[in-house]
């Protein structure tokens, strides 16, 4: 008879398996947090129900909606990967929780990993709900959703570069402060809600190169005019993906 070998086997987990755990702790602690619920979720839904039906905006012909359902996506893109990731990160590191994780099997790349996974995810949720209020308010969309899709991964990486630029090198508080004044104020001037075109010449072409605008531009042109991959907003968002994500890898501090 053979004798069960019952002796312990320590060892961590494949890493596919702690980056998917990780990731999947992520999205529940940014869904269930009340703030993050607020600005992912709650506000691009009302910005789109509420100014789809009153005429409270001049889009400069068309239907309302068809304007706002791509600069909403834009929003909620900007919501998850550069407000709330930053926030949350910034917190994080002042009460030593990414130094405590850091240490753990799962290596900070891998930890990293698992935060850009866990924003995916919560935009894939953004992108279904936002898409099923605008279906229902009349939205039909008219372009390639695959370039929407590497619009949004382009957008995704620039600001969540931003969002660990500002996490890993301000104070947690000033982090808070900071990220809510930027997403106000690219909420106004980035095309979102109001056209570029409304804007005085000799600032449009700085706001054209926010990467908002970029991002909210190509979504619209794809979504609403039918345009194939935009070549412009492309350049954009790599180029503040490319500079934020160097700058990050550079000057992120973990404590």
């Amino acid at each position: 008879m053979t004798a069960l070998d019952l002796t312990p086997a320590p060892g961590a987990a494949p890493f596919p398996r702690m980056v998917l755990a990780q990731a999947g702790a992520e999205i529940r602690a940014m869904l269930r947090n009340g703030e993050q619920l607020l600005l992912t979720m709650i506000i691009p839904v009302l910005l789109l129900t509420g100014f789809s039906l009153a005429p409270l905006i001049d889009v400069g012909g068309g239907r309302r909606v068809d304007f706002l359902v791509p600069g909403v996506l834009a929003l909620a893109v900007m919501s998850t990967a550069f407000t709330g990731q930053a926030i949350g990160t910034g917190f994080e590191r002042r009460y030593g929780v990414l130094k405590r994780l850091g240490a753990t099997p799962l290596s900070r790349s891998g930890l990293m990993l698992a935060k850009t996974a866990a924003v995916a995810g919560v935009e894939l949720i953004q992108a279904v709900v936002i898409v099923t209020v605008g279906l229902a308010l009349g939205w039909r969309p008219q372009g390639s959703f695959l370039s929407a899709v590497v619009l949004i991964v382009l957008g995704t990486a620039a600001f969540s570069g931003l969002g660990l630029l500002m996490a890993g090198t301000l104070r947690a508080e000033a982090t808070l402060a900071a990220a809510n004044l930027v997403y106000l104020v690219l909420l106004g001037v980035g095309g979102v809600m109001f056209p570029l075109s409304k804007f005085p010449d000799g600032v449009r072409p700085v706001l054209e190169a926010l990467p908002i605008s970029a991002l909210t531009g190509g979504l619209r042109a794809v979504l609403a005019q039918g345009a194939a991959l935009p070549l412009v907003p492309v350049v954009v968002l790599a180029a503040w993906a490319v500079v934020s994500l160097g700058l990050v890898s550079r000057t992120f501090r973990w404590e």
